[in-house]
């Protein structure tokens, strides 16, 4: 065993992290939400979904029978939808394909929606005990700081690079703890900003450390200009309910329900009327809203609409009418359960 990983899994014991709800099992699954839940989202954030997911969806078949707008529903607010989408399908294909079992082969793991080498890695790893190579953003800045690896670690060559030093790096036993102590070095102290080098059990071969080049690596990605869009999300009002549409099953958002949209400089009143079939006028806009995807920044304009004439419920296909109190529970994006809950407490 190197000295790196003989070092990290003794850490790990005593200092990692052993009381998180997904820790303490081999249970497939349990592993698998968790794994999913975590990629590009913390911890701390984490925690209240998954045991609210759990709970709802406590086994692969629970999962796969249920709908994916429950499924949206339940993650709500975690962001990157498409994580519950491919949760959603790789369940199904679970059942369908294997038998209802969580496939214990490394190839077959990466087969299911959703599930890339990293991920199928851990799973493979605590869930079957397997002599795997991780290699999450936590992983790939601990590497690149302890043996200086340079330039953006997303750039193909540079992973390529990473891969290879991960791989020389695997303990032959005690799998679990090694995987487990590279996650939680990162998380806790190979942190991004401010991390804490003196507690580091590594630092006596951390190059980055001993050269002061810390807060230099991981290099970071280059700089683009983040583009920037507008829209305008009409809020429909008929005593107190809102309207809500679907939207479409890809995309931003996709299969959560939202409010209808239109252009920053459309009349907001005769799109109600051709469009919905509703006679309203227009209330004095809510605050502008802003929300940072990972490409684009969108910036909302909330424009309340009071319903005037409404002979019968207008309800076409993918739209429905519901309480705002119905609607913060709904399976909605956090902008939009942000102006609902505004509303609310108006």
């Amino acid at each position: 065993m190197s000295d790196f990983a003989d070092r990290l899994i003794t850490w790990q014991k005593v200092h990692g992290r052993h009381d998180l709800p997904w820790q303490n099992t081999t249970e497939p699954y349990a592993i698998w939400v968790s794994e999913i839940m975590l990629q590009q989202t913390q911890v701390t954030a984490v925690v209240g979904y998954y045991s609210k997911f759990m709970q709802r969806f406590p086994t692969i078949a629970t999962l796969a029978n249920a709908t994916q707008e429950e499924v949206l529903q339940y993650w709500s607010g975690l962001g990157y939808y498409s994580r519950a989408r491919n949760l959603h399908n790789a369940a199904v294909t679970i059942m369908n394909v294997h038998g209802g079992q969580f496939p214990q082969d490394f190839d077959t793991i990466q087969t299911l929606s959703g599930i890339g080498r990293s991920t199928a890695a851990a799973i493979a790893s605590f869930a079957f005990n397997q002599i795997q190579t991780i290699l999450d953003g936590n992983v790939k800045r601990v590497l690149a700081r302890h043996f200086l690896i340079e330039g953006w670690p997303g750039a193909p060559k540079v992973e390529k690079e990473l891969w290879g030093l991960a791989d020389t790096l695997l303990p032959k036993q005690q799998m679990v703890a090694y995987t487990q102590g590279l996650m939680d070095l990162g998380a806790t102290l190979c942190t991004r900003a401010k991390p804490k080098c003196s507690a580091c059990p590594i630092n006596q071969t951390c190059a980055a450390y001993i050269q002061l080049r810390v807060h230099e690596l991981p290099t970071p990605k280059p700089r683009k200009t983040i583009p920037e869009k507008h829209t305008t999300m009409l809020i429909l009002l008929n005593g107190d309910e809102v309207m809500l549409e679907k939207r479409p099953p890809t995309g931003i958002w996709g299969g959560l329900w939202s409010f209808p949209e239109a252009e920053t400089n459309d009349n907001i009143e005769a799109i109600a009327h051709s469009r919905f079939g509703i006679s309203a006028q227009a209330g004095k806009p809510l605050r502008i809203l802003s929300h940072a995807f990972t490409h684009f920044k969108l910036h909302i304009q909330p424009q309340p609409l009071q319903v005037l004439k409404l002979s019968a419920k207008v309800c076409q296909p993918g739209q429905v009418w519901l309480s705002i109190e119905d609607a913060i529970g709904a399976a909605i994006p956090t902008p939009v359960r942000k102006i609902l809950q505004s509303l609310q407490n108006d």
